[in-house]
């Protein structure tokens, strides 16, 4: 059972992740040939305040 896990920053809507976990499960079971039952993908967010790239974290970043 391959299983994946996406780690992102927190603010996306339902409808935003749904896309790419169909597809990564669609690569998965293009890449690995298994069903797509038994591909596992869980997204796991973090907040803004405890994330940062570039020493800067995503809290104090500007939107862009």
């Amino acid at each position: 059972m391959p299983e994946v896990d996406v780690y992102m920053v927190e603010g996306r809507t339902r409808d935003q992740k749904r896309g790419p976990i169909k597809d990564i499960t669609q690569s998965a079971v293009r890449n690995f040939g298994v069903e797509p039952a038994t591909v596992l993908v869980q997204i796991i967010e973090s907040a803004k305040e405890n994330k940062a790239k570039g020493g800067v974290l995503f809290s104090e970043r500007p939107a862009g």
